[in-house]
């Protein structure tokens, strides 16, 4: 007579297990299904096991942004190429903040990520506008900016990537402001009827690299002052 099998052992509750099982959750369902209760029952214990790893909902939030910024080692700043690694630093954050459903929101919603990845990014970008040659106030100043459009950038984007843009409406709501221009008497509006054909999924990451590639050669201007 064969013995019953004995049920896996789950794995020791931990922070990393938490994040992980909440990005697990995020991917399959979307934002609104992440709370302590539902990662709690995805790991099969009770919402108060989860708070001697993770403080609230509001943590585990940050700690999963924090997760999806660990996407590899920091370059070795080079003078000679710092502009491009600051695009491909900026390009790998929008990567990673568009890479699950409501990561992007997440992140526009914390004025200042304190996590050890989101840390490490930010010296790792200071580093290499530095070595641009920019004084630390400006890259500073810099970083910050180029922060705050790389979250913004990946917030929309991620609205068109995951259905939280309703297509149908944009469209409808682009019919209702091409009909209202062309009402004012012709040549009132002649850019902004011609701008569609420059504003669409395939334009894009051309639109995202032309603004940092503004930035940085504005950056440019800036060294040894």
């Amino acid at each position: 007579m064969s013995r019953p099998r004995r049920r896996a052992e789950k794995p020791v509750l931990s922070q990393e297990l938490v994040v992980k099982t909440a990005l697990d959750l995020l991917a399959a369902e979307g934002l609104e299904a992440v709370s302590m209760r539902r990662v709690a029952q995805a790991l099969e214990t009770g919402p108060a096991s989860l708070y001697a790893h993770v403080a609230n909902k509001e943590e585990l939030h940050e700690l999963m942004v924090d997760h999806v910024l660990d996407f590899g080692p920091i370059p070795e700043p080079d003078p000679d190429r710092w502009a491009e690694q600051a695009k491909e630093l900026l390009r790998q954050n929008v990567r990673a903040l568009t890479a699950f459903p409501g990561i992007a929101k997440i992140a526009w919603a914390i004025p200042v990520p304190t996590g050890a990845n989101a840390l490490h990014q930010a010296e790792g970008m200071l580093a290499v506008l530095r070595a641009g040659g920019l004084n630390l106030k400006h890259a500073l100043f810099a970083a910050d900016a180029l922060w705050l459009y790389a979250k913004a950038y990946a917030y929309e984007g991620a609205g068109w990537q995951y259905g939280d843009i309703d297509v149908t409406v944009q469209e409808e709501r682009g019919k209702q402001m091409l009909e209202y221009m062309t009402s004012f008497p012709a040549g009132t509006f002649p850019n902004l009827l011609a701008s569609g054909e420059f504003f669409n999924e395939e334009t894009a990451q051309e639109r995202f690299e032309f603004a940092i590639d503004m930035f940085l050669g504005g950056l440019a201007r800036l060294k040894d002052q």
